[in-house]
């Protein structure tokens, strides 16, 4: 049976799953096409609804969802897609609910990174480097949304994500130093970081909020020429994640 209707109620429901409200209501989210279906199948995720364009195969790695998939039409597919152009398989996955949890190594506090890309950019980032756990101030942009998912690559599966209240989040990083980066502060690369620590990065036009910044121990800075005024948050975090754990990646 192939679903054609986009009024069909399950249809309707996995659409809204492209608005943070649906995303709320249900605690899903959505993930698209074949590679990143497989790694989130890979992950442990738990993957509730898997959606495949009539005339494709289920991806042998999906082969343990042949129950919970559905085969829908090409607008269908469309309709649900948040792509411009659909690679014919869709997944609906639960929002993992993680209690606020301690890091077990360095880690990241992004404190109001407003851009989705960014935030699933530096998620990328994250997983690439090692930082293992990523706490998001409730300010932040939701990095369960399909641009967000997008631009992690892979890297939402294999890295914690913990989304509190600010406050929350700097009282249980209240015993670990708090790098933050910032175009005052001291050249990064000059600069050598304790073994553990929390690297935090701030909204993309005002930085970090005082309250995050007044309990920070240490400011770095990337230099660059005094012709280039800022570089874009995720490329910022991208280079400070791998240069303040640069001798993990020199042995």
């Amino acid at each position: 049976m192939v679903l054609t209707s986009k009024n069909n109620p399950l249809i309707k429901e996995t659409a809204g799953l492209k608005d943070k409200k649906g995303r709320k209501q249900t605690g899903l989210f959505l993930v698209e096409g074949v590679k990143m279906a497989k790694e989130c199948a890979k992950s442990g995720f738990c993957i509730e609804r898997v959606f495949v364009v009539e005339g494709q195969t289920l991806p042998s790695e999906l082969s343990a969802y042949a129950d919970k998939t559905v085969f829908v039409s090409q607008d269908v597919l469309r309709f649900l897609s948040d792509e411009k152009t659909p690679q014919g398989v869709l997944c609906r996955v639960q929002i993992p609910q993680r209690p606020l949890e301690a890091p077990t190594g360095a880690c990241l506090f992004l404190d109001g990174v407003s851009d989705p890309g960014n935030v699933g950019a530096i998620v990328r980032s994250a997983n690439a480097a090692g930082y293992n756990e990523i706490y998001l101030s409730r300010d932040c942009a939701d990095p369960y949304s399909p641009k967000s998912v997008r631009a992690s690559m892979s890297g939402l599966f294999f890295t914690k994500l913990y989304e509190a209240e600010r406050a929350e989040i700097l009282s249980l990083l209240r015993e670990m130093p708090l790098i933050v980066a910032d175009m005052c502060g001291e050249n990064a690369f000059a600069f050598k970081a304790p073994k553990k620590f929390a690297l935090v990065i701030g909204n993309e036009a005002n930085g970090v909020c005082k309250e995050v910044a007044s309990q920070a121990a240490y400011t770095v800075k990337i230099p660059m020429r005094a012709t280039q005024e800022s570089l874009n948050a995720s490329v910022s975090a991208g280079i400070l994640m791998y240069v303040l754990k640069r001798e993990e990646f020199t042995r």
